[in-house]
């Protein structure tokens, strides 16, 4: 019982670091990401930015997954 509840722990404890390494900010859609050369994009889903490299990375209609890098993006906003 004890060996479960040390493992128990020890997960939870690694997986919380995980989140802490991956730092991940959600913002709700729809969204729109406004490109350097003047170019938008709009997905009706979430984004993701990681918050160590500014990428962002959203869906499109499609569902194909894709990411855009901060230094390809001017801004973005979501929201209704």
């Amino acid at each position: 019982m004890l060996v479960r509840l040390v493992f128990f722990f020890s997960l939870v404890g690694f997986l919380s670091s995980c989140e802490k390494i991956l730092e991940v900010q959600r913002f709700e859609g729809p969204c729109t990401i406004e490109l350097v050369d003047g170019r938008t994009i709009v997905t009706q889903f979430s984004i993701e930015i990681l918050e160590s490299t500014g990428t962002i990375t959203y869906r499109d209609d499609d569902g194909k997954l894709w990411s855009v890098k901060a230094d390809e993006y001017s801004g973005y906003s979501c929201g209704n």
